[in-house]
Protein backbone atom coordinates (compact mmCIF):
# COMPACT_ATOMS: atom_id res chain seq x y z
CA UNK A 1 0.00 0.00 0.00
CA UNK A 2 1.74 3.37 -1.14
CA UNK A 3 2.26 5.85 1.93
CA UNK A 4 1.29 9.25 1.44
CA UNK A 5 4.11 10.45 0.27
CA UNK A 6 3.89 8.62 -2.21
CA UNK A 7 0.20 8.78 -3.46
CA UNK A 8 -0.39 10.31 -6.62
CA UNK A 9 -0.67 13.77 -6.25
CA UNK A 10 -2.96 16.51 -8.19
CA UNK A 11 -1.16 18.01 -11.36
CA UNK A 12 -2.89 21.42 -10.95
CA UNK A 13 -1.29 21.97 -7.32
CA UNK A 14 1.69 23.16 -6.04
CA UNK A 15 2.53 22.49 -2.41
CA UNK A 16 5.23 23.86 0.09
CA UNK A 17 5.52 27.52 1.42
CA UNK A 18 8.97 28.33 -0.74
CA UNK A 19 7.71 27.27 -4.57
CA UNK A 20 4.60 28.81 -3.66
CA UNK A 21 6.25 32.14 -2.55
CA UNK A 22 8.65 31.54 -6.55
CA UNK A 23 6.35 30.84 -8.08
CA UNK A 24 4.24 33.94 -6.88
CA UNK A 25 6.82 35.85 -7.61
CA UNK A 26 8.04 34.56 -11.20
CA UNK A 27 4.74 33.52 -12.90
CA UNK A 28 1.65 34.85 -10.82
CA UNK A 29 -0.48 34.64 -13.74
CA UNK A 30 -0.23 30.54 -13.86
CA UNK A 31 -1.77 31.05 -9.80
CA UNK A 32 -5.79 30.66 -9.58
CA UNK A 33 -5.47 30.89 -5.92
CA UNK A 34 -3.45 30.44 -2.27
CA UNK A 35 -4.85 28.58 0.25
CA UNK A 36 -3.25 28.67 3.55
CA UNK A 37 -3.40 26.73 6.97
CA UNK A 38 -5.46 28.72 9.46
CA UNK A 39 -3.11 29.86 11.88
CA UNK A 40 -0.12 29.82 10.31
CA UNK A 41 2.75 32.82 10.58
CA UNK A 42 5.85 34.02 10.42
CA UNK A 43 8.11 34.95 7.97
CA UNK A 44 6.85 32.89 4.76
CA UNK A 45 3.54 33.26 5.36
CA UNK A 46 3.65 36.93 5.66
CA UNK A 47 5.70 36.85 2.07
CA UNK A 48 3.55 35.05 0.50
CA UNK A 49 0.35 36.99 1.45
CA UNK A 50 2.35 39.89 0.15
CA UNK A 51 3.02 38.14 -3.11
CA UNK A 52 -0.19 37.83 -3.80
CA UNK A 53 -1.43 41.35 -2.44
CA UNK A 54 1.54 42.60 -5.16
CA UNK A 55 0.36 40.50 -8.00
CA UNK A 56 -3.21 40.43 -7.65
CA UNK A 57 -3.79 37.15 -6.85
CA UNK A 58 -6.95 35.60 -4.55
CA UNK A 59 -5.26 34.36 -1.02
CA UNK A 60 -7.55 32.69 2.15
CA UNK A 61 -7.05 30.87 5.15
CA UNK A 62 -8.37 27.36 5.36
CA UNK A 63 -8.38 24.44 8.15
CA UNK A 64 -5.14 22.15 8.05
CA UNK A 65 -7.82 19.46 7.14
CA UNK A 66 -9.32 20.85 3.67
CA UNK A 67 -5.42 21.42 2.83
CA UNK A 68 -4.98 17.80 3.75
CA UNK A 69 -7.84 16.80 1.76
CA UNK A 70 -6.53 18.73 -1.25
CA UNK A 71 -3.01 17.25 -1.17
CA UNK A 72 -2.15 14.53 1.10
CA UNK A 73 1.50 14.69 1.31
CA UNK A 74 3.43 17.48 2.79
CA UNK A 75 2.55 21.10 1.71
CA UNK A 76 4.16 22.83 4.60
CA UNK A 77 0.48 24.30 5.32
CA UNK A 78 0.43 26.20 1.68
CA UNK A 79 -1.30 25.04 -1.19
CA UNK A 80 -0.80 27.30 -4.77
CA UNK A 81 -3.80 26.12 -7.01
CA UNK A 82 -2.82 26.41 -10.56
CA UNK A 83 -4.73 27.67 -12.97
CA UNK A 84 -5.74 25.79 -16.67
CA UNK A 85 -6.07 28.73 -18.98
CA UNK A 86 -3.77 31.57 -20.47
CA UNK A 87 -3.91 34.22 -18.42
CA UNK A 88 -3.02 38.18 -20.11
CA UNK A 89 -3.97 41.56 -19.67
CA UNK A 90 -7.20 42.99 -20.60
CA UNK A 91 -5.32 44.18 -23.98
CA UNK A 92 -4.40 41.35 -24.78
CA UNK A 93 -7.82 40.15 -24.40
CA UNK A 94 -8.92 43.33 -26.24
CA UNK A 95 -6.05 43.02 -29.64
CA UNK A 96 -7.22 39.22 -29.91
CA UNK A 97 -11.50 39.76 -29.97
CA UNK A 98 -10.63 42.54 -32.94
CA UNK A 99 -9.02 39.78 -34.64
CA UNK A 100 -10.82 36.93 -34.19
CA UNK A 101 -13.21 35.22 -37.07
CA UNK A 102 -16.10 36.26 -34.36
CA UNK A 103 -15.12 39.94 -32.95
CA UNK A 104 -16.77 38.77 -29.65
CA UNK A 105 -15.31 38.55 -25.82
CA UNK A 106 -16.98 37.68 -22.87
CA UNK A 107 -17.22 39.03 -19.34
CA UNK A 108 -18.60 37.10 -17.02
CA UNK A 109 -19.88 39.16 -14.14
CA UNK A 110 -19.60 36.78 -11.14
CA UNK A 111 -20.77 33.40 -12.91
CA UNK A 112 -19.77 30.71 -10.05
CA UNK A 113 -20.06 27.33 -11.54
CA UNK A 114 -16.57 25.67 -13.35
CA UNK A 115 -18.60 23.97 -15.72
CA UNK A 116 -20.66 27.46 -16.73
CA UNK A 117 -17.17 28.89 -17.45
CA UNK A 118 -15.86 25.90 -19.44
CA UNK A 119 -19.01 25.28 -21.66
CA UNK A 120 -19.13 29.22 -22.69
CA UNK A 121 -15.36 29.19 -23.16
CA UNK A 122 -15.69 25.51 -25.79
CA UNK A 123 -18.90 27.61 -27.10
CA UNK A 124 -16.85 30.73 -27.77
CA UNK A 125 -13.82 28.98 -29.04
CA UNK A 126 -16.16 26.91 -31.44
CA UNK A 127 -17.16 30.40 -32.76
CA UNK A 128 -14.43 31.96 -33.07
CA UNK A 129 -14.47 34.34 -30.45
CA UNK A 130 -11.75 36.55 -29.06
CA UNK A 131 -10.98 35.82 -25.30
CA UNK A 132 -12.56 36.29 -21.79
CA UNK A 133 -12.90 38.65 -19.35
CA UNK A 134 -13.26 37.67 -15.49
CA UNK A 135 -13.65 39.34 -12.19
CA UNK A 136 -10.08 38.64 -10.94
CA UNK A 137 -11.93 37.95 -6.87
CA UNK A 138 -15.03 36.73 -7.53
CA UNK A 139 -15.18 34.41 -10.22
CA UNK A 140 -15.27 30.59 -10.70
CA UNK A 141 -12.06 28.98 -10.39
CA UNK A 142 -10.29 27.99 -13.48
CA UNK A 143 -9.26 24.23 -12.34
CA UNK A 144 -9.59 21.02 -13.42
CA UNK A 145 -13.73 21.50 -13.57
CA UNK A 146 -13.51 24.55 -16.22
CA UNK A 147 -10.58 22.75 -18.02
CA UNK A 148 -12.69 19.91 -18.22
CA UNK A 149 -16.49 21.00 -19.80
CA UNK A 150 -14.66 23.35 -21.97
CA UNK A 151 -12.62 20.22 -23.80
CA UNK A 152 -9.29 21.69 -23.89
CA UNK A 153 -10.52 25.00 -25.14
CA UNK A 154 -9.73 26.84 -21.76
CA UNK A 155 -6.32 26.81 -22.77
CA UNK A 156 -6.22 28.25 -26.08
CA UNK A 157 -8.25 31.42 -25.79
CA UNK A 158 -6.88 34.51 -23.72
CA UNK A 159 -8.16 35.27 -20.35
CA UNK A 160 -8.16 38.59 -18.13
CA UNK A 161 -8.43 38.71 -14.44
CA UNK A 162 -9.55 41.96 -13.89
CA UNK A 163 -9.36 43.67 -10.39
CA UNK A 164 -12.55 45.98 -11.16
CA UNK A 165 -14.69 44.40 -13.84
CA UNK A 166 -16.71 47.66 -14.71
CA UNK A 167 -13.67 49.96 -15.10
CA UNK A 168 -11.97 46.99 -17.66
CA UNK A 169 -16.01 47.47 -19.58
CA UNK A 170 -15.17 51.47 -19.56
CA UNK A 171 -11.54 50.72 -20.75
CA UNK A 172 -13.00 48.23 -23.69
CA UNK A 173 -15.76 51.16 -24.51
CA UNK A 174 -12.88 53.51 -24.61
CA UNK A 175 -11.47 51.49 -27.43
CA UNK A 176 -14.24 51.15 -29.41
CA UNK A 177 -15.90 47.73 -28.14
CA UNK A 178 -20.04 48.07 -27.73
CA UNK A 179 -21.20 46.59 -24.65
CA UNK A 180 -23.68 44.47 -24.27
CA UNK A 181 -25.62 42.51 -21.63
CA UNK A 182 -28.02 39.47 -20.84
CA UNK A 183 -30.92 39.82 -18.14
CA UNK A 184 -34.35 38.72 -17.25
CA UNK A 185 -35.84 41.60 -17.29
CA UNK A 186 -39.20 42.71 -19.30
CA UNK A 187 -37.49 46.22 -20.08
CA UNK A 188 -34.58 44.82 -22.29
CA UNK A 189 -34.89 43.91 -25.90
CA UNK A 190 -35.25 40.99 -27.44
CA UNK A 191 -32.10 39.16 -28.02
CA UNK A 192 -32.87 37.45 -31.08
CA UNK A 193 -33.79 41.22 -32.88
CA UNK A 194 -30.39 42.06 -31.59
CA UNK A 195 -28.10 43.87 -34.36
CA UNK A 196 -25.11 45.63 -32.04
CA UNK A 197 -21.92 46.55 -33.76
CA UNK A 198 -18.88 45.07 -33.73
CA UNK A 199 -16.32 44.41 -31.89
CA UNK A 200 -18.25 43.80 -28.94
CA UNK A 201 -17.82 42.63 -25.32
CA UNK A 202 -20.75 40.38 -24.12
CA UNK A 203 -21.52 40.69 -20.84
CA UNK A 204 -22.88 37.36 -18.88
CA UNK A 205 -23.99 37.85 -15.05
CA UNK A 206 -24.31 35.70 -11.95
CA UNK A 207 -26.28 32.20 -11.83
CA UNK A 208 -28.73 33.56 -9.34
CA UNK A 209 -28.43 37.68 -9.38
CA UNK A 210 -27.57 38.39 -12.93
CA UNK A 211 -25.41 41.33 -13.68
CA UNK A 212 -24.61 43.87 -11.02
CA UNK A 213 -26.14 46.90 -11.16
CA UNK A 214 -22.70 48.81 -11.53
CA UNK A 215 -21.80 46.52 -14.29
CA UNK A 216 -25.18 46.57 -16.03
CA UNK A 217 -24.77 50.55 -16.31
CA UNK A 218 -21.30 49.79 -18.46
CA UNK A 219 -23.95 48.01 -20.83
CA UNK A 220 -24.71 50.31 -24.07
CA UNK A 221 -27.96 47.47 -24.58
CA UNK A 222 -29.37 44.89 -22.69
CA UNK A 223 -30.57 41.52 -24.46
CA UNK A 224 -33.39 38.95 -23.08
CA UNK A 225 -33.97 35.84 -24.67
CA UNK A 226 -37.77 35.70 -25.48
CA UNK A 227 -39.35 32.26 -23.96
CA UNK A 228 -42.29 30.50 -25.76
CA UNK A 229 -43.33 28.59 -22.53
CA UNK A 230 -43.03 30.13 -18.58
CA UNK A 231 -39.54 29.08 -17.11
CA UNK A 232 -37.97 30.69 -14.11
CA UNK A 233 -34.70 31.25 -15.90
CA UNK A 234 -32.38 29.68 -18.41
CA UNK A 235 -28.77 28.66 -17.32
CA UNK A 236 -26.22 31.10 -17.83
CA UNK A 237 -24.53 28.73 -20.39
CA UNK A 238 -26.93 27.97 -22.71
CA UNK A 239 -27.92 31.94 -22.52
CA UNK A 240 -24.44 33.00 -23.51
CA UNK A 241 -24.65 29.69 -26.30
CA UNK A 242 -27.92 31.30 -27.29
CA UNK A 243 -26.43 35.23 -27.58
CA UNK A 244 -23.34 33.91 -29.51
CA UNK A 245 -25.43 32.28 -32.05
CA UNK A 246 -26.97 35.18 -32.55
CA UNK A 247 -24.07 37.59 -32.87
CA UNK A 248 -22.31 34.35 -34.80
CA UNK A 249 -25.22 34.85 -37.23
CA UNK A 250 -24.42 38.80 -38.07
CA UNK A 251 -20.66 38.65 -38.31
CA UNK A 252 -19.40 35.77 -39.46
CA UNK A 253 -19.11 35.39 -43.17
CA UNK A 254 -21.99 33.28 -45.02
CA UNK A 255 -24.40 33.88 -42.61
Amino acid sequence: MPTQDHLPQPEDILPGRKPVRELLETSPRTVDDVLLRQGLRGPDADAIVAACTAAGVRYRFVPAADLDRLFPGNHQGVLARLTAGRLVELADVLEATRTAPLAVALALDRVQDPGNVGTLVRTLYALGGGGIILPRHEGARLGPGAAKASAGTLARLPLAKVTNLARALDTAAEAGFTIIGTTGAAGAANALDATPEFPLILVLGNEDEGIRPGVAKRCDALYRIPQARPLDSINVAQAGAIMLGRLAALCLPGS
